[in-house]
């Protein structure tokens, strides 16, 4: 080994770093590491693939690209059997099974898996949004949301079901809707053990129990528990409709409300097995079942009464609290808990205004005649 050699050694060995960069002040313990590290700066990546013509700074990183195109993996799960062409492939992986999560973010203590998604998650403190659609401008902080945002542009939907055709922008999107087959309901609620498809889902429905609503509307107050329900809300007041039926063109506020338009094209129908009525959706049949089966799966905390709708229970709920009425009475101010309540009460003006009327032409018969009210044409009404 000649003198070099071991000079090397002994300041690697010796933690020495006397090489510096000169354009960022970085030092290292080798000639060899600088340059590589220069590369950084200067752009240059010598090391190209023969398949597909991507570079590298580095031939290591060559090395790791190449087993795409070769399909070599040799790294092994031992837990679930999972194989991976890198090793910090299979390092991340196995963090999945250890729930691990060694990268904490210093601003909000939020911690996970990879470095790689720490970085992702500090641009939302940041609000850095590095990449930039080149068709309408809009800015992501990551780049895979990017391609999936581009796929809106050109409609390119490449991840479809095996199972009914459905596809989809995002593998991940294919992933949630592969559930609806499955009936996989990965996230538990810790609080009445309820499962969702999705974090999203179950994020929305912990917020029942907290009654948080921290998404407030800046028009006019009205608060929510997610910001999709926001969102919808906010279209209210700006009118804005930005779901199209591609048949008829029609316009829609909610996405939701555009695919129970299409059913008007498609004929889809939903029809209940013990009485042949039909329904264009599925969530109004489960509810008109209800009728037959007789269940009530919405109950009462307070008194135990239970409702086969949540829309009943809310209006049930009034009646304990004594205060919201939010029905009232244009004539005599009275208020209402419910909006049938408040049309039977105005059932009580109308007929005392067609008494009024009625008093007033039996006076008005009786003074020029003697005939009777019947002979006046006057018919008493029916109170019945």
């Amino acid at each position: 080994m000649n003198s070099k050699s071991k000079s090397k050694k002994r300041a690697t060995r010796a933690g020495s770093k006397p090489y510096s960069c000169g354009v960022c002040g970085s030092s290292f313990s080798t000639n060899s590491y600088l340059k590589i590290h220069m590369r950084t700066h200067s752009g240059e990546r010598p090391y190209t693939c023969h398949v597909c013509g991507s570079s590298f700074s580095m031939n290591s990183n060559l090395a790791k690209h190449l087993r795409m195109h070769t399909g070599e993996k040799r790294y092994y799960c031992d837990v679930c059997g999972s194989v991976f062409s890198m090793k910090h492939h299979l390092k991340s992986h196995l963090r999945t099974h250890s729930g691990e999560k060694p990268y904490s973010c210093d601003v909000c203590r939020l911690s996970f898996s990879t470095n790689s998604y720490l970085r992702v998650h500090k641009r939302t403190h940041s609000t850095e949004k590095p990449f930039s659609c080149n068709v309408c401008g809009s800015s992501f902080a990551v780049n895979s949301y990017l391609k999936a945002h581009i796929r809106t542009h050109s409609r390119e939907k490449p991840y479809s079901c095996e199972e009914c055709g459905s596809s989809f922008s995002r593998n991940y999107d294919l992933k949630l809707h592969i559930r609806k087959h499955t009936g996989e309901k990965p996230h538990l609620c810790g609080e009445c053990g309820c499962a969702f498809s999705t974090i999203s889902h179950l994020k929305h429905h912990t917020r029942k129990h907290s009654g948080e609503k921290r998404h407030v509307c800046k028009e006019c107050g009205s608060a929510f528990a997610a910001n999709s329900q926001l969102q919808a809300h906010i279209r209210r007041h700006t009118g804005e409709k930005p779901f199209s039926c591609e048949v008829c063109f029609a316009s829609f506020s909610m996405n939701h409300h555009l695919k129970l338009h299409m059913r008007t094209h498609t004929g889809e129908k939903h029809s209940c097995s013990v009485c042949s009525s039909v329904f264009s959706r599925n969530y109004d049949l489960k509810h008109h079942m209800r009728t037959h089966t007789g269940e009530k799966p919405y109950s009462c905390e307070v008194c135990g009464a239970a409702f086969s709708w949540s829309s009943s229970l809310k209006v049930h709920l009034q009646t304990h609290s004594g205060k919201e009425k939010p029905y009232s009475c244009e004539v005599c101010h009275s208020s209402f808990t419910t909006n049938s309540s408040l049309e039977r009460h105005m059932r009580s003006h109308i007929m005392k205004e067609s008494y009024s009327y009625l008093f007033e032409d039996l006076q008005a018969c009786t003074l020029q005649s003697t005939n009777s009210p019947e002979d006046c044409g006057l018919a008493i009404p029916n109170n019945s």
